[in-house]
């Protein structure tokens, strides 16, 4: 894995509201993952958008797990 392409993102959890960190990872292009929140240990869908053209992050949308993104 190349430490470049991860960044952090920075987001509230849309269960409790907690401020949350997470590392992303762009090498693995557009792509959606769960993560659980730190406090309340819900389910958090994370949708990570890249362009096709430059291969920069477009969106990082998060949401609840039966949200649809």
């Amino acid at each position: 894995m190349d430490d470049e392409a991860l960044i952090e993102h920075a987001f509230d959890c849309p269960y409790c509201g907690t401020s949350l960190t997470f590392i992303i990872d762009t090498s693995q292009g557009s792509h959606t993952t769960w993560e659980d929140c730190h406090r309340c240990c819900a389910p958090i869908q994370v949708q990570v958008v890249m362009s096709p053209m430059t291969g920069e992050v477009e969106a990082i949308t998060t949401g609840r797990d039966d949200d649809v993104l």
